[in-house]
């Protein structure tokens, strides 16, 4: 009983140091880009966009959460008299 369980949790550390400094550089963009909230949207789609969506978003290496919310910014700007 006294031995450590070799369970890895969804927060394991890095294996290595340099694991360790780029793991903390991608969250602090991350974090950079949320803006402190986020608030989740659902959409129905077809089956055939979503496979669409999901390799376009990974030939341009980025995350399909990301890929839309730069793309629903860019649709729809903010203006000065559009908060509620």
């Amino acid at each position: 009983m006294s031995e450590r369980s070799e369970r890895r949790g969804f927060a394991s550390r890095p294996t290595s140091p340099d694991a360790w400094i780029k793991a903390s550089e991608t969250e602090s963009a991350r974090i950079a880009d949320a803006s402190g909230f986020t608030a989740r949207l659902t959409i129905d789609i077809t089956p055939e966009l979503r496979g669409r969506i999901k390799i376009i978003a990974f030939q341009r290496g980025v995350t399909v959460a990301d890929m839309l919310r730069e793309l629903l910014a860019r649709e729809f700007p903010s203006t000065s008299g559009d908060t509620p």
